[in-house]
Parts: structure tokens; sequence; C-alpha cells
């Protein structure tokens, strides 16, 4: 709960960059022959191209050497290593390293000029990923210091609107969660009651905004509207923006992954037998960068229950079913519904074969893996209360 609270709080920092109506100096975040050359380079990151996308943003740190923009970009590159699995840390280090080298160089324009907002932008922004990553690793010193350092942006830069989209994307999270964070944690209202009120509606509004006219937010933006529409039960929504992004950046591993997990929950089966199918391979034979144990184990269970329930085919199933506890145990996610449901599946098909040797030892796994409030560790029970009672009597009969 404390990572989620943080990186909500990691949301409302980073609406520093919303602001209010002043005359601005001229801006590289908003130069147009910047955005025409930096298209092919961001979509490739987004693509998960990153060698290639990295190559250009070096590319932009000669041209530009004193401006966070490229420094900010090389950075995300780094995050967007870390999005599909957030556990892995070996990117930790360069991420924050460019996160600092943002900090430092928006430092000095800020320091020479105060109404530099967009100097306010990406101290914000940069404060608030540190924050970030630093409440994922449960470093809560130092994510309650970047956190500290970003709002203090956020108050210092008020008093200007009605600029570019891509800063109405600050405003847009802020309303957003601004709202969510008390909704879904009582215990911060205390904290909150010293920010503005938000607004949800108004939220989603402004990020529908951006999604459709902001250039470097553009995909952020997106991304959250994805994971909001599916937190709001507008499930239509986000499937099809799930679609979208998966149809415009096709190797992006987490991209696909939501777009195959929505296609699940709706029951369009045909597409996440293809898709699931398309990121086994992706992960398995061409070693995509950002597929791994986690995209592995949704795949896996996907194909896994429909062999078992669509298409009957039970040793398709089982070969799924076995990956997926496969790469929940590599990953180390013995708290993944999708493992309990594969270790359960399992053990109900051969059951079902009447092979109680394997029936019984997927079922004493999930029996050791499973919360003991879920219906999957009432199974796993039952089963073996039930068939150590026929050996028993197997035992007095002999």
């Amino acid at each position: 709960m404390k990572v989620r609270c943080l990186v909500a709080l990691f949301f409302l920092a980073f609406a520093t960059a919303s602001a209010q109506k002043q005359e601005m100096p001229k801006m590289l975040l908003m130069d147009m022959d910047m955005m025409v050359q930096a298209t092919r380079a961001v979509n490739d990151m987004y693509n998960f191209k990153f060698e290639k996308a990295e190559a250009e943003f070096r590319w932009f740190q000669l041209k530009y050497p004193n401006h966070p923009l490229p420094y900010f970009l090389l950075g995300l590159s780094e995050w967007w290593k870390i999005v599909p699995n957030i556990d892995n840390q070996q990117y930790d280090t360069k991420f924050l390293a460019y996160m600092d080298t943002v900090i430092n160089v928006s430092d000095k324009l800020y320091d020479a000029d105060e109404k530099n907002i967009e100097a306010a932008f990406f101290l914000a922004a940069a404060y608030g990923f540190k924050g970030r990553l630093h409440s994922e690793r449960k470093d809560w010193r130092k994510a309650a210091v970047a956190s500290k350092n970003s709002l203090n942006y956020l108050d210092k830069s008020k008093g200007y609107e009605e600029l570019s989209p891509e800063f109405l994307f600050g405003d847009a999270l802020y309303n957003y969660y601004r709202d969510w964070v008390p909704e879904n944690y009582p215990s911060l209202k205390t904290i909150l009651w010293l920010f503005p009120k938000g607004d949800k509606a108004e939220g989603i509004k402004q990020l529908q905004e951006v999604a459709n006219n902001a250039f470097y937010t553009r995909t952020e933006a997106q991304y959250f509207l994805m994971r909001i529409y599916s937190d709001e039960n507008q499930p239509i929504k986000a499937y099809q923006l799930s679609k979208y992004l998966h149809e415009t950046f096709p190797d992006n591993a987490y991209f696909e992954r939501y777009y195959a997990r929505l296609a699940f929950m709706q029951g369009r089966l045909e597409e996440v037998e293809r898709v699931s199918l398309n990121i086994l391979d992706k992960l398995e034979n061409q070693r995509l960068p950002g597929y791994e144990m986690t995209s592995g184990r949704y795949a896996s269970y996907y194909l896994g229950y429909l062999y078992s329930n669509m298409n009957r085919d039970t040793e398709k199933a089982k070969t799924y079913y076995k990956r997926a506890v496969v790469y929940s145990e590599q990953g180390k996610a013995f708290d993944s519904g999708y493992y309990w449901g594969s270790l359960a599946a399992l053990g109900r098909i051969y059951d079902g074969e009447e092979n109680v040797d394997e029936a019984r030892k997927y079922y004493e796994v999930l029996l050791d893996r499973a919360e003991r409030k879920s219906e999957h560790y009432k199974e796993a029970k039952q089963y073996l209360s039930r068939h150590k009672e026929k050996r028993r009597r197997k035992r007095d009969e002999a």
C-alpha cells in the first residue's frame, strides 16, 4: 500500500508542470523543429528499440548540452526498461544518474530565471520519477525527500495557465489522483487537506486532450488513461486504448501484455490466443527486450485456460499451465493469481485423468503458496483432505 500511496504522491508532485498565464520565453519543449527531429526516436523508445532511440537522444545531448530535455529522454528510456518488471533493479543506477543530470541542468536554468517554467517542469518531473522509483524500492526516506523537492516546484510554479498540452499533463494527473488517493486510502485524508481539491472527471478529460494533442507526453497520457479506464470500470475504452497502443508499438512488452489481459477479460479469445503465442515467441525465440517472466506467466496462463476450457485439448493445456508455473517461480511471483490458477488447473486436470499422484503434487504446492483466505487454498485443502481420507480407508481395508 505504501508503494501505491507514494506513487500517487508522485503524480501530485508531477503536477508542477501545470501552470498559469504569463508570457513565456521560447522553449525547446515546444519547438516544432525539435519535435520533428525527435519523432522517430521517441517512437523507437516506446517500441522498445532502445539502442536506436538512445543514439538519437545522445545526438540531441551534443546539440543541446545545457538543456534538460535530452537527459530526460535518456532517463525515460531507462524507465521504460524497468516498466515491464518493476522489480528489475539493473537499470536503476543509470536511470537515477540521468534524472540527477536533469536536475543539475534545470537548476542552472531556474537559478538564472525563476520564471523559467520549462526548468520547473523538468525539475518536478525528475524529482517525481526519482520518488516513484525509490518508493518502488521501499526506500521511504529517499522517496520522501524526492517528493518534498518535487512539491516545492509545485508551489513555485503557480501563476501560469493555458500552456501547451505537455503542461496540461500535470494538471490532469493532479486532478485525477488528488481525489483518487483519499478514496482509496482514507488514512491520507489528513495529509491531503493541504492540497487544492481535484476533479477526477476533469482529470480524465484533460488526459484525453493530452493524449490527442501532445507530443512528448502523448503516450504517457494514453498509458495512464488505459489504466484509469480499467480502474473506473470502463473496460471497452481500456481495451480499445490497449489495442491501439499495442498496434502502434507492437514490440512494447508492457502494452502487448496489457492488451492480452484486457482481451482475455472480455472473452476475445481469438485475439488472446494470437497475442499470447506472439508474446511467448518474442520471449523464448526472439528474446526481445522487455519480454520476461511476467509476460511469460500471463501468456502461458491464457493459453492454458483456452486449451483447457475452450478447445478441450488437455495436453496443450497442461503444457502451457506448466510453463505458467515455471515462469511464476522463476520470477518469484508466488502470490500471483495466475500462478495459483495454473497450479489448481493442473491439479484438476490430473485428477480428471485419475492421476492422483500428479494431482496431489500440484495441490500440495498450491496449499503451501496460496493465501489461506483464497478459494484456491480452500480447493487444495479439500482435495488433499479428501484423498488423505481415501488412503486411510484403503489402508484399513487392507
